[in-house]
C-alpha cells in the first residue's frame, strides 16, 4: 500500500517527537511543525531516511559538533538554522 503525502506527514511528525533523546524531541518536532507540509516529496524522503539515524550523531550534526553526512547536509543546515533556542 502506498502511504498518501497527508499521512506521511503526520507519520513523521510523530516519529519527530518522540526520539531517544529530549533534545532531538524538541528540535525536530518544532522543525516538522514548521516545515514539513512545505518540502517536496524527496525532501520528505530523505528527512524520513535520516530519521533511522542514531539520535546522538543527528544532536551532533544538528549543533556542528560533527560533520553531516553530504546527502543530508542541507537538510541539516535547514533543520539547525530553525532549531528552537533555550534560555
Amino acid at each position: 500500500m502506498i502511504e498518501d503525502r497527508e499521512t506521511k506527514i503526520k507519520r513523521l511528525k510523530m516519529r519527530s517527537m518522540r526520539r531517544g533523546i529530549k533534545e532531538m524531541d524538541v528540535i525536530l518536532m518544532a522543525y516538522s511543525n514548521a516545515h514539513l507540509d512545505d518540502l517536496s516529496d524527496d525532501t520528505l524522503d530523505l528527512y524520513d531516511e535520516m530519521l533511522e539515524e542514531n539520535d546522538h550523531d543527528l544532536f551532533l550534526w544538528v549543533s556542528g559538533q560533527m560533520a553531516t553526512p553530504s546527502k543530508y547536509l542541507d537538510l541539516m543546515t535547514s533543520i539547525a538554522a530553525s532549531r528552537p533556542t533555550v534560555g
